[in-house]
């Protein structure tokens, strides 16, 4: 019982950042509901749902989440309430009418923004509402935007002060899962050049690639709102992810030159360049991935360098030994693409190494939190 009540500890705390957000949650939701009821707010539901919605995983999705709710509530409360207020009506085909004056438009707007997705429910709700409790509609206007105004307030300040999480700690883990991802694809194509390769399991990586550079780009939309917003500091996150999204771009296009293998003459010469290249290269981004984990120091880059340069000495072999002459021309189009993609990647690991030191700079003067 102990060693599987300390199994379960841990897989519970490996996922400490979503504990955090189901403690921000549940207090949000309690605060609300108690302010609410102190404050004889009509339906303190909605003040309870807000604060749920608004509170996210990190700060800076919090602002946003706050920001789009109370705009789409504020919207949706003033056109539904002119409506019904501007528009007399009588009986249900009166409100049925209103109904689809009000949705129609509100409707059209969120699908092209839709981050005001709320106007659309909050206008239902001020014409709507009257009807069940015999309210006007200006009431039920002011009553909406009070209860979600006190669980955006409420949510919003949760997430400043119960276990807040940055956004800018969720990025470094974010970067370093891609960094050995683009690693694992890196080691599967050069090894195809040479043996084949799994094209399933490299599908499978660079689904994942394309999966966690959407959210790296989404955590730094979120980092940069918090710099903005002056609620967290650390380096500029668009050069991190320009930087990830140039080596995203030079895998995609090792791939396409690594379709089929060498042919054998050419692989049994460069077979040990390439091995060593991709020793080199795969180590240099786990170490880097780890750095900008921890916040420790820039892996040395020199053994990037050095393998490269032997894989241009043997690439300068072939050549001058004629091995490409006499195969069919798309095989010679893909042994050089191969060697453009792979200096494009070379510059743009310098760039990953200059990066990953900024990023340690920035944290020499106190410990890292991570966030997974």
């Amino acid at each position: 019982m102990m060693a599987l009540a300390t199994r379960l500890f841990d897989r519970v705390w490996s996922r400490k950042t979503q504990l955090g957000l189901a403690v921000r949650v549940t207090v949000a939701a309690t605060g609300a509901y108690a302010l609410a009821t102190a404050l004889h707010l009509l339906l303190p539901l909605w003040a309870v749902l807000t604060s749920i919605i608004v509170t996210q995983m990190s700060v800076g999705r919090s602002l946003k989440a706050t920001r789009d709710y109370m705009i789409g509530t504020i919207g949706g409360a003033i056109y539904g309430g002119a409506i019904a207020i501007l528009i007399p009506y009588s009986g249900e085909l009166g409100l049925l009418g209103l109904l689809v004056l009000a949705v129609a438009p509100l409707a059209f707007i969120a699908s092209i923004y839709p981050n005001l997705s709320s106007a659309t429910v909050t206008a239902v709700i001020v014409l709507v509402l009257p009807t069940m409790h015999h309210a006007d509609p200006m009431a039920s206007a002011i009553d909406r935007v009070s209860e979600v105004s006190v669980g955006a307030i409420t949510g919003l300040l949760v997430s400043f002060l119960v276990l807040p999480s940055r956004a800018v700690g969720q990025i470094r883990a974010s970067a370093a899962k891609l960094l050995e991802l683009i690693a694992d694809a890196f080691t599967e194509l050069l090894a195809g050049l040479t043996r084949g390769r799994d094209n399933d399991a490299l599908h499978r990586i660079q689904d994942g690639i394309g999966t966690a550079m959407v959210g790296l780009n989404t955590i730094g939309a979120e980092a940069e709102r918090e710099r903005a917003a002056r609620l967290s500091g650390g380096p500029d996150t668009g050069p991190l992810l320009r930087t990830i999204l140039r080596l995203r771009h030079d895998v995609v296009m090792i791939g396409r030159s690594t379709v089929v293998p060498l042919p054998v003459d050419v692989q049994i010469r460069l077979a040990g360049p390439l091995a060593e290249v991709s020793a080199a290269i795969v180590r240099f981004l786990r170490s880097a991935a780890e750095a900008i984990r921890a916040g420790a120091g820039a892996p040395p880059i020199h053994p990037v360098h050095v393998a490269l340069q032997h894989y241009a000495e043997a690439v300068a072999a072939v050549r001058q030994d004629g091995l490409i002459r006499g195969h069919p021309g798309d095989t010679a189009e893909r042994f050089f693409a191969l060697g453009f993609s792979l200096e494009q990647m070379h510059q743009n690991l310098c760039d990953l190494d200059r990066v990953v030191g900024e990023w340690s700079e920035a944290t020499a003067d106190g410990p890292v939190k991570i966030a997974e």
